[in-house]
């Protein structure tokens, strides 16, 4: 493999321990990465295929030529919880017309997945920016004894617009900047049933935030009412993104009653 580099940059069932040929070898996203074959030298050439994910919420951590056809990819696990492998979410550019390619997640941590229940990866492009699902009969999860019998999601893909940036995810990203921005608006509006606190910090230093919602009367701290009350949390794994969107709209929900 030539690669270059333009500049640096559920319940989940775990499978075995960390996954021994490829951890060692990801210490961070991949920028701009250009993946040729074995020897491949020169001028980039329209077709070869440039991976990044250097962006928030990205997450693809090595990518191996296997033929021009067919790309193994390897994800980064959790911050601080290296067993867990599941999400992903980068970008490919420099395609051609009608090139058809194979994509391999080889490296995922789960072994049940929804994957095999119909459930199939996201993918838009910068001309169509609206998410939409790889038809499922081009997804295939499986356990493969070419990599450690690590839990393999393989899809097919055919791209059609060679001017585009395309981009491929697990599911729908919600981003840190995004819950940032919700919050920030909702704080704006001033509404007399909603306080918004912070908990503390994570270690990479972004707010916890805590965000009650409740009668005005019971948002005085020195209220004496003993009231019952509802904890909701949100995404323990970072591969959990559909329950950030379901937290938001329940506050959503309870912000036009």
């Amino acid at each position: 493999m030539s690669g270059r580099y333009s500049n640096n940059c559920d319940q989940t069932e775990s499978v075995g321990s960390d996954s021994d040929e490829t951890e060692d070898a990801i210490a961070g996203n991949v920028s701009r990465y250009s993946v040729s074959p074995p020897g491949g030298r020169g001028k980039l050439r329209k077709g070869t295929l440039i991976f990044d994910a250097c962006f928030e919420s990205g997450n693809l951590g090595k990518v191996d030529y296997v033929t021009d056809y067919e790309y193994d990819l390897y994800i980064r696990p959790d911050t601080c919880n290296p067993k867990f492998r599941v999400w992903f979410n980068f970008t490919v550019e420099n395609v051609k017309k009608e090139q058809r390619v194979i994509f391999n997640i080889v490296n995922f941590s789960k072994t049940k997945s929804l994957y095999r229940e119909g459930m199939s990866p996201l993918v838009k492009s910068s001309s169509r920016p609206i998410w939409c699902r790889i038809p499922h009969k081009n997804v295939y999860y499986y356990r493969c004894p070419e990599h450690r019998r690590n839990y393999v999601m393989s899809f097919a893909f055919c791209f059609d617009r060679e001017e585009d940036t395309y981009q491929f995810s697990y599911c729908y990203p919600y981003t840190y900047s995004m819950m940032q921005n919700y919050l920030d608006a909702l704080e704006r509006k001033g509404y007399p049933h909603f306080k918004r606190d912070l908990l503390g910090t994570t270690l990479q230093q972004r707010r916890l935030d805590l965000l009650t919602i409740t009668h005005p009367r019971n948002i005085s701290h020195n209220s004496s009412a003993k009231r019952r009350t509802i904890c909701v949390t949100a995404r323990v794994h970072p591969g959990e993104t559909p329950s950030s969107y379901v937290c938001q709209g329940l506050s959503r929900f309870n912000e036009i009653q």
